[in-house]
């Protein structure tokens, strides 16, 4: 049950939800303290360099008169700022770096904390970001260092004398990602329950029908083919379903046929060997058979039900050969003309025996590529057929002719003609419009013109006759 499809299908769709919303909160997590970081620069770049212009002018006017002949400075204090109230604007811790011995001999910047010289490269006179820790301190601190430039009368550029500091705790950047995780996680786990929800309700409306399909397929595996499958399944289900129905009526229609026809076949075996079995007792019970034409009788039966029974299991034969297509389709030069008068020839006797107005007419005379022995077997077999229904002195025509790069070979009777309601059902085994035949021989003949890549075309009137035509592409030589 645990491992069944109503249960796994939406812990993948949970699954696959939960994984997205983990990537999507940690990538969303990782720009925001990518912004937060960026923004947080933003803000010690603009006060590091406000801070250091303050310094350097306050450093410039700190170093008091000059003299004259030298230019040089004759009065050197260093500056005083109110640091702590600066700090307290801001938010942000502001430190000295600069020389080990300061630039004012003997004295400091009044209220600035400094840092030890190496602790950022103040000499290069640009604007550096860095991380650090302060002495005494035990957090780690993002900080942006400003050069105070000083102007002397000996340099065409400002040098820079010391570096500003302005610093804030990094803890205090990645605070501000907090709320940002309490929000996502709040958000996140509103739209599992979401995804969690849709994720049953959509994979019930998946395995349902899926379900019924299963139950379908076992009840057709067990030989019931009277089933119920989802009329309304979306898309691919619906398509599956339609098509499993159609299948399961195709089934049952096989099955039926294969009923019927092991009954038919039963009863058609057991009708020539009933008499066979009849006339061999006769023969061999004294006194039953008397005389010579009695036996010669007696025998000729036999050997005419043994007949039967012969032709009988060959078209059996040639028919499941058809059906599992295990029967090979030659390719060979065919003289349609000269196989007519060959099918013609096999029944002239029977014709002038039965005083049977037996006709051929060749219109057009043409050589195709097929198979010589098949093609013969189908027109044999319409021929055979139509001197079963043709009474005697009726007419039997034959006819060969070609129309839009088809041949056909027709073969016309004047026999009592098929009714409507029987010619739909005249191809299929064992169904047969005369007495004495097997109902395997139309059978044969439309699965062979199948395979020669033709069809059979039939038109009856009750009372008149009928006709079957063989038609067949001319692949002609």
């Amino acid at each position: 049950m645990l491992w069944s499809l109503r249960v796994r299908l939406p812990l993948v769709f949970f699954a696959g939800i939960l994984l997205a919303g983990i990537v999507t909160t940690l990538i969303s997590v990782r720009l925001f303290q990518d912004f937060s970081r960026d923004q947080a620069l933003t803000k010690l770049k603009r006060e590091a360099h406000g801070i250091a212009q303050l310094y350097s002018a306050a450093v410039q006017a700190s170093y008091g008169n000059t003299d004259k002949s030298t230019g040089e400075s004759t009065d050197r204090k260093p500056p005083t700022f109110d640091a702590p109230n600066l700090e307290q604007a801001t938010g942000n811790k502001i430190y000295l770096a600069g020389p080990a011995h300061g630039i004012f001999p003997g004295q400091e910047f009044v209220g600035l904390k400094r840092l030890p010289p190496t602790t950022v490269d103040w000499h290069s006179g640009k604007s550096l970001v860095f991380e650090f820790t302060p002495p005494h301190a035990k957090r780690s601190y993002l900080a942006v260092a400003n050069p105070i430039l000083l102007d002397g009368p000996k340099t065409k550029d400002p040098s820079p004398i010391a570096a500003i500091v302005v610093a804030t705790p990094k803890t205090d950047v990645n605070a501000l990602v907090s709320p940002l995780i309490a929000r996502l996680a709040i958000a996140g786990l509103l739209g599992l329950l979401v995804a969690a929800m849709l994720a049953w309700y959509l994979s019930r409306r998946i395995v349902r029908p899926v379900l019924q399909l299963a139950d379908a397929a076992d009840e057709v595996a067990a030989g019931n083919y009277a089933i119920s499958v989802p009329a309304h399944a979306p898309g691919e289900l619906g398509h599956l379903a339609s098509r499993f129905d159609e299948m399961a009526h195709r089934l049952a229609e096989v099955d039926e046929m294969e009923r019927n026809f092991l009954m038919s076949v039963s009863h058609e075996l057991r009708t020539p060997l009933t008499a066979i079995r009849g006339h061999v007792a006769a023969l061999l019970d004294e006194g039953v058979v008397v005389g010579p034409e009695s036996r010669h009788q007696s025998l000729e039966t036999v050997e005419a039900e043994a007949q039967r029974l012969e032709r009988l299991v060959g078209d059996i034969l040639d028919l499941a050969k058809l059906d599992a297509h295990r029967f090979t389709v030659l390719t060979e030069e065919v003289d349609m003309a000269q196989l007519l008068d060959q099918a013609f020839e096999r029944y002239r006797e029977e014709a002038q025996r039965r005083k049977i107005d037996y006709r051929r007419e060749v219109r057009d005379g043409v050589v195709i590529i097929s198979d010589g022995d098949r093609v013969l077997q189908v027109v044999g077999n319409l021929l055979s057929n139509a001197f079963h229904a043709t009474p005697d002195g009726g007419r039997v025509s034959l006819e060969l002719a070609r129309h839009n790069g088809t041949i056909h070979v027709a073969v016309e009777d004047t026999g009592p003609g098929i009714p409507r309601e029987v010619r739909e059902r005249l191809f299929r085994p064992f169904v047969s419009a005369s007495v004495g035949g097997t109902g395997l021989g139309l059978a044969i003949a439309k699965e062979i013109s199948a395979a020669l890549g033709g069809r059979i075309d039939l038109e009856s009137e009750v009372g008149r006759g009928s006709r079957f035509e063989l038609v067949l592409p001319a692949s002609e030589v």
